[in-house]
């Protein structure tokens, strides 16, 4: 799962994940701060960790209970590496444990919002937290510290954790109870950078462009005279993936969208016009919404939707490859949170490979190399790299949409008029975001064909039409989700346009409801 850092930089840091479901947001932090940064599971070899000479080490929280005899640990060359440690929620009560101190069980749970009170200033605090005062964090255990190891000292207490803070400077270990990745822990992102920049010295080099000119070097000396072939979706992921490779090689790459019918208005359309004539990157756009819809016709199980359309999306793919006379190298836009979750936390790799259209890998017969130059990146990253690459923000912005599109999205049989209705339903309904101003604050906004009818009363009559949902959610990369809190008066707005310009709909709900980490799609 490791790679070589994509640009010299001044130094790297090491994330070992104990299984906490935010760890990949204690690397957001990292790189924010500059600073490159990877996420290894916290049994990882240690020959390896000294290969990759870490400036610094954090340990993640995890699910874990340090008490049990099984539970998990950190490598011990960890503290023996002469480089700074911050272990975080379990990371910290490993690493107490691990160096002499005492973790018990409690019935002095925290979970969610508490508060520390600043006992001693230590390295982490500086120009955030002041000795004496009392600061909001986000907590999440049932364990805690109850003796400290030897050289340690506690700098912060909360009510259920007498130990909710504590540094041995001299050694340059810390420990946090507490989340700081996380924005319920307001000033936690600056502790995050204090332990980085600060006690680790790291200069805080790693830019975006830095890692589009080293990618653009890996790209042609890994592809040499070779051809590649990249599937297009239309997402964020794909069109960079492929606007990057393109910049390296030129016409060695052809990029093949394959259009199942089943995406957002005008979306299809403006795939084509951007990369043959903004870009000018060859590409083979395949019309095969007649053999998707009819293979979906009757079928109404979301996963043998999902089957249906990735088997057809391979098909379809491997016969515009043949027409092109086969490709040496096949090109991905898979990230780096596709990277991690491939791998368990005892290391063994996932043979699922990652589709753009989230189906399934493609077959192993097709007997091509992987190119895939946005593994270290996070989605956000992704957009970045997008805007240096020019690419239009009508794409590097989008929202996510999911390969399946919106076969998922009409719960129950799909049909061309089911998707017809549905895409003037989602256009009125992002047209009315935009017009508020309102995109960007969003990170995934949709709309839902209900598998029911309603009565309802239009003028002097009758309807019995369709009823539709709207979804709007706030997210770090959909790791978790809550409802945007549109007011009423945009509601009614959007409610009032679907029901008078779209025929077949008279009623119009909203989805409030949030989502725990996982998956927000609607199936």
């Amino acid at each position: 799962m490791s790679t070589t850092p994509t640009q010299a930089t001044a130094g790297r840091v090491l994330i070992l994940d104990f299984g906490s479901q935010v760890t990949q947001l204690i690397a957001r932090r990292v790189r924010e701060a500059g600073v490159y940064c990877e996420i290894w599971p916290f049994d990882a070899d240690p020959g390896r960790i000294a290969a990759f000479a870490p400036r610094a080490i954090i340990l993640s929280g995890g699910p874990a209970s340090v008490p049990d005899g099984d539970s998990p640990r950190a490598p011990q060359m960890v503290f023996e590496a002469g480089v700074p440690v911050l272990g975080i929620c379990y990371g910290q009560m490993a690493m107490c444990a691990q160096l002499g101190g005492e973790v018990e069980s409690s019935d002095h749970r925290e979970f969610g919002r508490a508060f520390v009170d600043v006992k001693d200033d230590c390295a982490l605090f500086h120009g955030v937290w002041q000795q004496g005062g009392r600061e909001q964090v986000w907590m999440s255990h049932g364990d805690r510290v109850i003796r400290l190891p030897p050289g340690f000292r506690a700098v912060g207490t909360s009510e259920g954790a007498p130990f909710a803070a504590f540094a041995d400077d001299s050694r340059r270990f810390y420990g946090l109870m507490f989340h700081p990745e996380v924005v319920h822990t307001p000033h936690g992102a600056q502790l995050l950078r204090n332990f980085v920049r600060g006690v680790a010295g790291c200069e805080g080099d790693w830019t975006m462009a830095g890692f589009r000119d080293t990618q653009i070097a890996r790209i042609r000396a890994q592809v040499g005279t070779g051809r590649v072939i990249c599937g297009l979706s239309g997402g964020v992921d794909s069109s960079v993936a492929a606007v990057l490779i393109h910049e390296a090689i030129g016409d060695q790459l052809t990029c093949i969208y394959v259009d199942h019918g089943l995406m957002r208005a005008g979306e299809s359309e403006e795939v084509v016009t951007t990369f043959r004539d903004r870009f000018n990157i060859k590409l083979v756009h395949r019309d095969a919404s007649e053999m998707f819809l009819s293979a979906l016709d009757g079928v109404t199980d979301p996963e043998t939707k999902r089957k249906t359309i990735g088997r057809l999306f391979i098909e379809v793919f491997e016969e515009e490859a043949k027409k092109l006379g086969g490709a040496d190298f096949l090109a991905q836009g898979t990230l780096y949170p596709d990277v991690i979750e491939s791998v368990s936390f005892t290391g063994g790799p996932s043979v699922t490979i990652k589709s753009h259209h989230n189906v399934g890998g493609l077959p192993e017969r097709m007997r091509m190399q992987l190119v895939e130059p946005l593994r270290e990146l996070f989605k956000d990253e992704v957009r970045v790299l997008g805007r240096e690459l020019d690419i239009p923000e009508s794409i590097v912005g989008r929202h996510p949409f999911p390969g399946p599109g919106l076969a998922i999205r009409i719960p129950g049989a799909v049909t061309r008029e089911k998707a017809d209705l549905l895409r003037r339903v989602d256009t009125i309904y992002l047209e009315e975001i935009r017009a508020a101003g309102l995109y960007d604050a969003i990170w995934q906004a949709f709309a839902v064909l209900l598998p029911v009818r309603t009565v309802g009363v239009m003028g002097d009559g009758r309807t019995y039409d369709m009823a539709c949902a709207l979804r709007a959610v706030t997210s770090t990369d959909g790791m978790t989700a809550e409802f945007y809190p549109f007011d009423m008066g945009f509601l009614a707005r959007v409610a009032g346009r679907v029901v008078n310009e779209v025929r077949g709909i008279n009623r119009v709900t909203y989805d409030i409801t949030s989502k725990p980490p996982g998956t927000i799609e609607w199936e």
